[in-house]
């Protein structure tokens, strides 16, 4: 299944990139899910992906929790918590 991903603020910064399209192994079929397999790719993905409670995500630009499934096509963004002021 290939996704589309975007990376936003200190999480794009980490990583390196704005943005990608990967295929993900089948056994990667939610948000969790993603944000692991990101996570053991190493490098900048393990530094920005370390701390799950610092990480928000959006499946198809609707916010997501992590038992959310993912889907072929998908767009799913990852940034860190918004703040107002």
């Amino acid at each position: 299944m290939t996704v589309d991903l975007l990376y936003f603020a200190w999480v794009r910064e980490r990583i390196g990139r704005a943005a990608e399209q990967i295929t993900l192994p089948a056994d990667v079929g939610t948000v969790g899910g993603l944000l692991d397999h990101l996570r053991a790719r190493g490098g900048g993905y393990a530094e920005a992906l370390a701390e799950t409670a610092r990480i928000r995500c959006a499946v198809n630009q609707d916010f997501a929790q992590p038992e959310a499934r993912i889907a072929a096509g998908d767009e799913i963004a990852i940034f860190p918590p918004i703040t107002g002021g």
